[in-house]
């Protein structure tokens, strides 16, 4: 094999190289060794460090290299063949390196459970000490790239992150909706329980950041934890509760279960669906509501469809409604259900009764939030919105009231009186 006289490296790999060996080591005394910036070389033989050698143009000779006399007999100043290893290290800073956690379990403080999460992040480390990098990190590869770097640290590197970002979290009380606002604070933590790391190979790590802190999607549960956040968020901006969401798809399965019957036990089933939610609150509500809406339409047969009432039970310009807690008929007339006692909370528009806490009238979805209470027919006495000239009901003018007329509920006062004697309204 022919002799090297001259020996140098230039990285010229799309991947980032640490350490490199010159794959001659069939050497001369005379051999011209250069070391570029930002680079350091070491002469190795018979495993004995020979010698390092920083950036500039060096001879490989007696001169520069006594322990040539000693392991090979060279005589000062002679020209003979010797065999070497010669390693040129990058001492560059790679700042953009990337890494990843998955299936990290974590106790979380603002959900209270078990959250698998995900990390990604960057780090930049160089070479502090080539020595130590090449005897307990490179070993005996010819070539050590970034790739080799990630797999021979992955483990324990995961390993420490991981346990870090856990105390982090556990010890500040942080959980997964505000750990966002915490990355840089969590990033110098994790930097700080990895440097020791770092230093034990004869590298040092100057940069290391977290961008992102995520559910991992790779698992079943975290497929469905995120689905339940994504839910919750959804719920939030629109303005109702999970059980009201169950409610909704109860309502939904119920009329598509029974959507191929006919059209009164379709609705009926959905009406007992709706029942089944419980007694009161939202569940009575849109019971009365679909009711109130069903029997309001007419059939080609005559009349309405519904619940057989006593031929002149309703006095002319009275109507019925449905109760929104017992879902029975009372008149509109009364303040109070004649059943359970529920007060009657009326639509303007509709004039359905609905919840106390309502915000749209269940059966025709009238705001009923900023709506003023109206006032009493003077005929009929059906409640009618503010401000209205004539009944809806009866058609009377209600501009015009007698003096000896109740203007809340059109009952009869007597000259003396100073309220009156059946809502208690004041003259």
């Amino acid at each position: 094999m022919a002799l090297i006289d001259c020996a140098s490296w230039k990285p010229n790999s799309n991947e980032f190289v640490f350490a490199y060996r010159y794959p001659e080591t069939n050497l001369s005394t005379h051999t011209q060794l250069i070391v570029y910036e930002s680079q350091e070389a070491f002469l190795f033989s018979k495993g004995q460090l020979m010698g390092k050698f920083g950036p500039g143009k060096h001879t490989l000779d007696t001169e520069n290299l006594p322990i040539l006399r000693s392991l090979f007999g060279i005589p000062f100043g002679g020209k003979n063949p010797f065999t070497a290893e010669v390693w040129i290290v990058n001492k560059l800073y790679p700042a953009n390196l990337t890494w990843s956690i998955k299936n990290m379990p974590v106790h979380d403080a603002d959900y209270q459970t078990m959250l698998p999460l995900q990390a990604k992040g960057q780090y930049g480390i160089q070479v502090s000490d080539s020595e130590k990098f090449l005897i307990k990190m490179v070993g005996t590869k010819s070539v050590f790239t970034e790739s080799d770097m990630l797999s021979q640290a992955f483990g324990e590197f995961s390993s420490k992150s991981k346990s870090a970002i856990i105390n982090f979290m556990t010890s500040q009380g942080v959980g997964f909706k505000r750990i966002s606002a915490h990355l840089d604070s969590l990033s110098e933590y994790i930097k700080s329980r990895l440097l020791s790391f770092w230093e034990e190979y004869g590298l040092s790590m100057s940069k290391f950041y977290v961008n992102e802190i995520s559910i991992d999607k790779d698992t079943p549960e975290g497929r469905k934890i995120s689905e339940a956040i994504a839910s919750q968020a959804s719920m939030s901006i629109t303005g109702h509760t999970w059980q009201q969401e169950k409610m909704f798809d109860m309502a939904n399965n119920a009329v598509d279960q029974f959507g191929n019957m006919t059209s009164d036990n379709g609705l009926l089933a959905g009406v007992m669906a709706m029942n089944m939610m419980g007694n009161g609150g939202m569940g009575s509500g849109m019971t009365a509501g679909l009711m109130q809406t069903h029997h309001s339409q007419p059939t080609f047969g005559g009349g309405q469809q519904g619940m057989p009432m006593q031929q002149g039970s309703i006095q002319p310009g009275m109507k019925e409604v449905y109760c929104a807690n017992c879902s029975k008929k009372h008149l509109t007339t009364e303040r109070f259900c004649p059943h359970c006692g529920n007060e009657y909370n009326p639509c303007p528009k509709c004039m359905s009764d609905n919840p106390k806490n309502a915000r749209r009238c269940v059966s025709c979805g009238t705001s009923l939030q900023q709506q003023a209470p109206g006032a009493a027919c003077i005929s009929c006495g059906a409640q009618l919105p503010p401000g209205v000239s004539f009944c809806s009901y009866c058609g009377s003018p209600q501009n015009i009231m007698p003096s000896n007329l109740c203007k809340r509920c059109g009952a009869q006062i007597p000259p003396s009186s100073r309220f009156c004697t059946k809502c208690g309204q004041k003259v």
